[in-house]
This record gives C-alpha cells, structure tokens and sequence, in this order.
C-alpha cells in the first residue's frame, strides 16, 4: 500500500540524519524499499497521469519538511537535515505530521504557530495535486452524467450525426463530407454504416450504434448479430457503441474468425465526447506551474 505524505515524513527526516546530502531520486528509491512497494505500486500514477503517486508524495513530504526547517536543499535536487532536523530526532518522535509541524508542538526550537503553513492542509492526507485531481475527476465525471442524459434524449438523426463527428474527431472518416456519405441507413435506435479507418481510406470499419436507455443492456446476441453482419459485409473490423451497458456475456465475447470489435458503452461515450471536446465547452482553464529551477541556477 502507498503511503500518505504525512506518513512518509518521518522515514524520510531518518535517511537524512547521516547529515550527508542526498538527491531526491536516490531518497525515492530508498524509501520505496523501506515501504516495501511493488512494482504496480511504484508504476501508479496520479489521476493527471503526469507523475508516480509515490514520487508526489515524497515531493511534498520533503517540502513541508522544508517548511518546518527540519531539512534543507543546498542545491537543486538536494536534500540535508538541518540541526533543527537533528534536534528533532533526538527527541524520538513515534511520527511527524502537519499539525505537529504547524503547531512546533515537541519541535525543537519551534516557538509556536508555523507561519509557513496553511492551516487548511491539515485537513487531509492528500498532496495538493491529489486533491486538484479528484475534484477534476469528480466535475468531469458530473459533465459525463449530463452529457449522456442529453444523448439519450437525442433524436436518432441528430445521435448519428453525433457518433459521426465524434469518430471523425478521433481520426477516422477523413472529414465530416466523406464520413457522412459513408454511413448508412439510420434504424429506430441507433445507426448501421462503414466509415473509413484513416483518411487515405485504406479499410473500412462497420458501424453499429445503440441509442438505449440506461437498463436497457446490450447482451452477448446482440455481438454475435454484429459479428455476423461483418462477416456478411466481408469486414473483420468494427465499433460497437452504446449509450447503455453491455453484459458481462458481451464484454467476454470474442468471436472465433479474425474479426475484431470494439464496444464503447455510455460512460466511455461520454468520456470520449469530453476528450475530443463534442457537446461540450471549456469553461475555465488553470495552469499548475512549478519553479524553473534552469533559471534560478548560477553554474
């Protein structure tokens, strides 16, 4: 299991007691060890997909560490214990969390309130950027919940329009045009046509897309039906969407011949849609900017 970065405040403060200088990648792979994490563990990115969620972690026990003066960084990439961080120790503390740190309490040298510290950081064992993740995660997830309710409502014209600009979004059907004259007759809930792979046109992929409500699942005839409308069409390729659910029966179906589908259901519908920005706008953009430490250097 990760640890939180509250947790990993104290094992870090001990590697540095030898009061040499250590570089940060070299305390992560320590300290790894020391937790004994996997390698799925040490391979878990956050939410972002930008950074290991441990490597975070230890980034920001280091830096509330820096804070509360109990180490340093002398050079970019460097850590040492400061005497502070000595006196600490010497008083063999079971753990080292935030409100020890913000209140000095049992911190050496520390007369009171740390001013460095954001009283609100406290309250949670999540870093900054594990908090900024969640909460996007958790809007984008509410904006998906729209957007297939909407889905839903749609037309079966205006769901086939939609499912064509979306795969034309993504790369397939060359423009909207080509895309279009490609599909064919639109059914009662959902559209049957081809479209082509690439732009240059050099396959074609067959089309099956079910405007069902949620409950309404699509079962494992429902494939084997689209397999053999491929088969009938001589194609191997195809994408089966919904903007409901398939049964487990589907999702383990995998047809004999060297036909290949893809089944995209309502939530990856809608995730999709986001992604390529379809049906939806942005509202506000925030950028998360770190030190330039190239900047700051005088080598």
């Amino acid at each position: 299991m990760i640890p939180d970065f509250q947790t990993i405040m104290l094992p870090l403060l001990k590697k540095l007691s030898d009061k040499e200088e250590h570089h940060f990648r070299n305390l992560i792979e320590v300290l790894a060890v020391e937790f004994e994490l996997t390698d799925d563990e040490r391979k878990e990115l956050l939410p972002s997909g930008q950074q290991p969620i441990f490597d975070n972690r230890v980034g920001w026990a280091r830096t509330y560490l820096k804070k509360a003066g109990l180490i340093d960084s002398p050079k970019r990439g460097i850590s040492k214990i400061t005497n502070r961080g000595i006196d600490v120790l010497k008083q063999n503390p079971k753990e080292l969390n935030l409100a020890l740190l913000m209140s000095g309490q049992n911190l050496s040298e520390v007369p009171g309130p740390n001013s460095n510290f954001d009283p609100t950081d406290i309250t949670t064992t999540d870093t900054p950027e594990e908090n900024l993740d969640k909460a996007y995660q958790r809007l984008k997830k509410t904006l998906a919940n729209e957007i297939l309710t909407k889905v839903v409502e749609l037309s079966p014209a205006f769901f086939e329009r939609l499912v064509v600009e979306l795969l034309v979004k993504m790369g397939y059907g060359g423009s909207i045009k080509d895309a279009g004259k490609a599909m064919g007759k639109s059914g009662d809930e959902g559209i049957d046509g081809t479209i082509k792979e690439d732009k240059l046109g050099l396959d074609i992929i067959y089309i099956q897309a079910k405007r069902w409500k949620p409950g309404n699942v699509v079962g494992r005839p429902e494939l084997q039906k689209f397999v053999g409308a491929l088969a009938g069409q001589g194609a191997k390729k195809g994408i089966f969407i919904t903007t409901s659910n398939f049964t487990k029966e589907a999702l383990d179906y995998t047809p004999r011949n060297e036909t290949k589908i893809v089944l995209i259901d309502g939530e990856q519908l809608a995730q999709l849609m986001i992604d390529y920005n379809l049906g939806c706008t942005t509202q506000q953009t925030y950028e998360l900017k770190k030190i330039d430490s190239d900047y700051f250097g005088e080598d």
